[in-house]
């Protein structure tokens, strides 16, 4: 899939040796079609890592897409230049007079704070909010999941007793939901979390399906019956090292972290961790690109209806 982004962005020059496919501004204006607009709300600290994982799995529909990274301004970045924030990201004064047929809203590591407490939370909610009347399809990951299910219904997470980190395994219970479509009965996915959602935190939302769970996960993907509102608590965009880089992370900062779960061959963080969720994340994001924003939203962006949840002040 082409998809179309400043040809200045670190991640170009990745995508184009991976045999990626990245058209700037010139190509993209001389097709005559409608491109998909996707906002990516990029919460995570390595801004410029997760820009690559995600505009990686993107990339794999025949689709174009535009896609558009949206900053916190309330929050002061310690990992990511306020030089390439300032090229490449927009804020949310910027944007939201306008309409995007998809967005998605990546994790943080603020998931042992109160949401209330996380400086730019009245920042991402105004987003959340915003996103009923002005986004088709919102995909949350990680603590983006956990902070879109309390924005929208108030359901809050549980501290887990220690972190969930590692690969785990997944079953997929409803099949038959697009988002799932040629996903095997299991699948395995990263996860890395301090928090989680309980069942029955979720258990009266009608409008809500488990379409993916694991017995050491809990739940692990969600999605509204419109598909309008999608929740994965896991990592698939993560790449093969990224549990390691953070494992030495937590090391050298004297957290005693315990090795991420069936992660290392053996056990031993000198090997290098075999890859087995790019298939899934692949599809899975392929999925929602082609399911939940592609074959539903409107030509007319315009044309996108309030959710039913949406407040009579917006």
């Amino acid at each position: 899939m082409p998809i179309k982004i400043h040809q200045d962005l670190p991640a170009v020059d990745v995508l184009k040796s991976e045999n990626i496919f990245v058209m700037d501004d010139k190509r993209a204006n001389h097709q005559d079609i409608r491109p998909l607009d996707v906002l990516i709300v990029n919460l995570m600290p390595t801004k410029i890592v997760t820009e690559t994982q995600l505009l990686r799995l993107l990339a794999n529909t025949p689709l174009q897409l535009n896609v558009e990274f949206l900053q916190m301004v309330s929050h002061t970045s310690k990992n990511t230049g306020a030089d390439h924030l300032a090229t490449f990201y927009k804020s949310f004064e910027q944007i939201k007079h306008r309409y995007y047929d998809g967005l998605i809203i990546t994790g943080a590591p603020v998931e042992n704070l109160p949401f209330e407490a996380v400086n730019y939370w009245e920042e991402l909610n105004q987003v959340i909010a915003w996103s009923k009347s002005h986004v088709h399809s919102t995909l949350h990951i990680c603590w983006g999941a956990q902070a879109g299910l309390y924005s929208r219904y108030g359901v809050d997470k549980t501290r887990l007793e220690q972190k969930l980190s590692g690969i785990f395994r997944q079953e997929t219970l409803t099949p038959n939901n697009p988002l799932m479509r040629g996903f095997d009965d299991v699948f395995l996915a990263p996860h890395s979390r301090h928090t989680t959602i309980l069942p029955e935190a979720i258990a009266d939302l009608d409008n809500l399906e488990v379409l993916a769970a694991g017995e050491e996960v809990g739940l692990s993907i969600l999605a509204s019956k419109d598909l309008r509102e999608v929740y994965s608590f896991g990592h698939l965009e993560y790449d093969r090292d990224t549990l390691a880089k953070e494992y030495s992370r937590d090391l050298e900062a004297g957290l005693n972290p315990r090795l991420p779960h069936n992660y290392f061959d053996d056990n031993d963080p000198t090997t290098q961790p075999r890859l087995r969720w790019n298939l899934a994340a692949a599809l899975f994001f392929s999925n929602w690109i082609n399911y939940a924003v592609y074959q539903e939203t409107p030509y007319d962006w315009q044309l996108i209806q309030s959710d039913p949840l949406l407040s009579a002040s917006l």
